[in-house]
């Protein structure tokens, strides 16, 4: 006689021992605080898919178990345990931290170039997977496959869990980059929008800049424009320009040295929120001009001093150079009987160019002398006139409405003409330590919330790039706290 579904049900469930109901009941319990914590029941039918599972077996996922070949059941014991282990790191990596590289100099001395650090990304929220299907060892890229680590769609909106902090002024943060959405692949540095700016600068550099706020906007939009049709058009220099999702846009650590509806400025290097003036870091760096007695001796004293290869002078017989330092190191160096000179770099207006550029431009601001800029707060509401788009306007279409425009001295959004708007997401102002030498917010501006992935707690191990293996491991970096 043929069992009817009920009685099949029914013996399934009752061959199961305390043992297995006591892991289904824990496992039920992490799922159901991980769906509370989601914030989406939703989610909440795949529970039917643990109870088969570990209770009823309807699936057959333990079909080798019972195959006659040793082979297949030595090899899928293997596959098997691979799959939850990649399943256990999915959501390690996305919902508690990860591991992450320190690809530049930006946050030296603070943090050093070849630090492994572990980012907690619970300090914050974290971010649920905008792009949900993705191989999570890797960011963006399979190593020797060299194509997408991720399926483009479906795609999730925005929405972060409840975290355990609050951003706070001085946290040193790991964020998406926010102007890594397009990328030319031949290009190292992912900000191929300062990239068109530069090109498109060279190309109109025989066409003198008008100080109207419309024909800085109009300059500007017309520079970007010009600069990425000529990247497209060069792909044997550039490379194929393609579009990243939010989450899988490069990592990138620096400090928060502004908040949402701050009001931001630098001052002779000296940052200042809402006009009170933020403690300056004791490993921040700045660039100094320094001249020695004999060029052969400069190299060895920056090296004894701690200044890496990549920031020494690299041709023979200089006198001269231009190494980031703490003020301890530029103190160190005065007392030096070999140096003549030790001097911070000052710039001048124009000398790079800076976001946002009209203004900017328009304001002479410098990387010592910035702003001031207010930062933009979820509900902040602005008036839409052409010296508050020459700051915002870029801000707004790029990470809030893509319809926004600028045209004949009016803005636009959703195609009709706007005199104000609000702001829907908060906003961060990032900068390394390394202030003469980090590409940051004074060069591709506010960081979104929705590009924040977490805090670094930890080094988990460091590797000095100017040594080779085993001498480039710096044992005192192990397990080091992150949070200075």
């Amino acid at each position: 006689m043929k069992e009817s579904f009920i009685d099949g049900f029914k013996r399934r469930v009752s061959e199961n021992g305390p043992k297995r109901w006591l892991r289904f009941g824990l496992v039920s319990l992490v799922f159901f605080g991980w769906v509370a914590w989601l914030g989406n029941w939703w989610v909440a039918p795949w529970w039917l898919l643990l109870f088969d599972i570990y209770i009823t077996g309807y699936i057959p996922f333990t079909w080798w178990k019972q195959s006659k070949s040793a082979a297949i059941r030595s090899v899928m014991s293997w596959v098997d345990a691979i799959v939850y282990a990649v399943v256990l790191v999915y959501f390690v990596f996305a919902f508690i931290g990860q591991n992450y590289k320190i690809p530049s100099s930006s946050l030296e001395k603070t943090l050093l170039t070849g630090d492994y650090l572990w980012v907690n990304k619970t300090a914050y929220g974290p971010r649920v997977p905008i792009t949900p299907i993705h191989f999570p060892l890797v960011q963006n890229t399979l190593p020797i496959f060299n194509t997408k680590s991720y399926i483009e769609n479906p795609q999730w909106p925005y929405h972060r869990l409840q975290g355990t902090d609050t951003m706070a002024l001085g946290d040193i943060v790991v964020f998406n980059f926010p102007a890594g959405d397009t990328i030319a692949l031949k290009e190292q540095n992912p900000d191929i929008y300062s990239l068109s700016r530069m090109i498109g600068e060279q190309i109109f550099a025989h066409q003198a800049p008008q100080r109207t706020w419309d024909n800085l906007i109009e300059r500007d939009a017309a520079a970007r424009a010009a600069g990425m049709e000529y990247i497209r058009s060069n792909p044997d220099i550039f490379g194929e320009v393609i579009w990243r999702p939010v989450d899988r846009r490069e990592n990138y650590v620096k400090r928060a040295v502004g908040l949402p509806g701050q009001l931001f400025e630098i001052r002779e290097g000296n940052i200042y929120n809402n006009g009170k003036m933020m403690e300056m870091p004791e490993e921040a760096q700045f660039v100094y001009d320094v001249r020695f007695k004999n060029p052969a001796n400069g190299d060895k004293i920056l090296e004894d001093l701690g200044v890496s290869k990549a920031d020494r002078m690299t041709e023979p017989g200089m006198r001269h150079t231009t190494p980031p330092l703490t003020a301890a190191m530029a103190d160190k160096l005065r007392k030096n009987p070999e140096v003549i000179e030790v001097r911070r770099r000052t710039f001048s207006a124009g000398e790079n160019l800076l976001f946002p550029l009209p203004t900017a431009f328009a304001d002479g601001w410098t990387l010592d002398d910035y702003g001031p800029i207010r930062i933009p707060e979820r509900g902040m509401t602005i008036l839409l006139n052409d010296s508050t788009w020459a700051q915002y306007g870029h801000t707004i279409a790029h990470y809030e409405n893509p319809t926004a425009v600028w045209r004949d001295g009016q803005a636009y959004i959703d195609g009709k003409p706007a005199s104000d708007y609000t702001f829907r997401m908060d906003y961060y102002f990032m900068m390394g330590d390394n202030r003469h030498k980090s590409l940051d917010s004074r060069f591709w501006g506010f960081v979104p919330e929705d590009h924040i992935v977490g805090r670094p707690v930890r080094v988990l191990i460091s590797f000095d790039q100017d040594k080779p293996f085993p001498f480039n491991i710096r044992w005192n970096r192990i397990l080091k706290s992150a949070k200075n």
